[in-house]
């Protein structure tokens, strides 16, 4: 049986990172996770990752959410310290994954 961990793992992201998906979609967490690995696939959608992530970080500072406002923030640096926002190649378990429009 397939868990949603290994769902998660499967996914090339972090938990953190696949709950803004699905928090911003209004996803269940497993389906997030099939949308952010599918994302993070090319640079156009590691973009919209990151916009996601930012969207979050807006609406929980317009909330008054301080704390989801830094676990958000230290989510999209992780983010883009490993997959790049869309900027560039990201790397995935130790090789470049494509950067295709």
């Amino acid at each position: 049986m397939i868990t949603i961990e290994d769902c998660i793992g499967l996914s090339g992201l972090t938990r953190e990172e696949i709950d803004a998906i699905a928090e911003h979609e209004h996803l269940p967490e497993i389906v997030a996770a099939e949308l952010g690995n599918y994302l993070d696939a090319t640079r156009d959608g590691r973009r919209e990752i990151r916009r996601m992530i930012e969207d979050d970080i807006a609406a929980a500072r317009a909330h008054g959410q301080r704390e989801r406002v830094a676990v958000l923030t230290l989510t999209l640096c992780h983010f883009l310290k490993e997959h790049g926002g869309g900027e560039h190649a990201a790397t995935h378990h130790g090789k470049t994954r494509d950067a295709r429009p």
